[in-house]
């Protein structure tokens, strides 16, 4: 049997789908921010053009580029799309993680529990109630109908034990490795091209300001502009928490590597439950980004 994220409640799919919408959105913003300061500081470091009498092109660009970045930081306070995109993913994975647990009977949803059903939505409910509390828009709001059980999910559930792991180690286990593996990658793509462009930007602001101090390069002040962009690398890097994840998502990997061997070798009918639930609880993105921060 094949279980895919299109076999999941709608609730997932919904909050899925802003995550995905606010994540763009923040990381839009912030690059546009980043871009602006740096246009800013490099307009205001051209030779003037004087338009008229007194007005200074340049200068004026400058200030609209710091204008722009005030604009935006209001726009961002005014829309949430961070928190919202965190909010969101937390409740799409905490869905998509109970929804697995249940499937293939994991903890607290065995074989023996009594009305699973009945409990699976409870322990999911009693989830999304504590991100309402602090934030999340649950799309249920004055329409309850959307089910929580999928057919699919029920069809799983009811397959022998052999099939349950089967299922839940190929399209689960080992498609969040993959995802793990992938996310190393880029992230160490992105980690060497960042810290390529930051070095190189602060070694010519480095020579220009040298070079200027014995009056050898006059002009333009280009090292302001340069020491901007390589301050502007900095940030995103930082925002975008490369180096730490890294870290992160290989030793989640490696996690996920020894929990499959015992699954496959080792864990039995009566072990399953718990260790579904231990390998949930180390995708769970809480998890992850515990990780990030001491690696940090």
């Amino acid at each position: 049997m094949v279980f895919r994220n299109a076999d999941l409640p709608g609730l997932f799919h919904h909050a899925d789908t802003l995550a995905v919408g606010r994540r763009q959105s923040a990381v839009k913003l912030t690059r546009t921010q980043l871009s602006l300061l740096v246009t800013g500081a490099l307009a205001a470091a051209l030779p003037q053009v004087r338009v008229g009498k007194d007005f200074q092109l340049f200068s004026a660009l400058s200030a609209l580029a710091y204008a722009g970045v005030l604009l935006a930081s209001f726009g961002a306070a005014r829309r949430h799309a961070t928190s919202d995109w965190q909010l969101n993913r937390s409740a799409a994975e905490f869905i998509k993680s109970m929804c697995w647990r249940y499937a293939v009977h994991g903890t607290p949803f065995e074989l023996g529990s009594p009305d699973p059903d009945a409990l699976f939505v409870t322990r999911v409910e009693e989830g999304l109630r504590e991100l309402r509390k602090v934030g999340w828009r649950d799309p249920r709001d004055g329409d309850g109908a959307q089910p929580l059980i999928t057919p699919s999910m029920r069809e799983l559930r009811a397959k022998s034990f052999t099939v349950r792991k089967e299922t839940y180690v190929r399209d689960r286990l080992i498609e969040q490795r993959n995802w793990y593996r992938r996310r190393q990658e880029t992230s160490r793509r992105a980690t060497r091209l960042w810290s390529t462009a930051i070095t190189l930007l602060t070694l010519l602001a480095l020579v220009l300001a040298l070079l200027r101090s014995f009056s050898v390069a006059q002009g333009v002040n280009v090292a302001g502009v340069l020491s901007a962009s390589a301050a502007a690398c900095l940030a995103w890097s930082e925002i975008r928490r490369h180096q730490p994840l890294i870290s992160a998502h290989a030793l989640v990997e490696q996690d996920l590597m020894e929990m499959h061997v015992a699954m496959e070798n080792m864990v039995t009918e009566r072990q399953w439950p718990q260790a579904v639930y231990e390998t949930e609880r180390v995708v769970s993105p809480q998890h992850t980004d515990w990780l990030a921060r001491l690696r940090s």
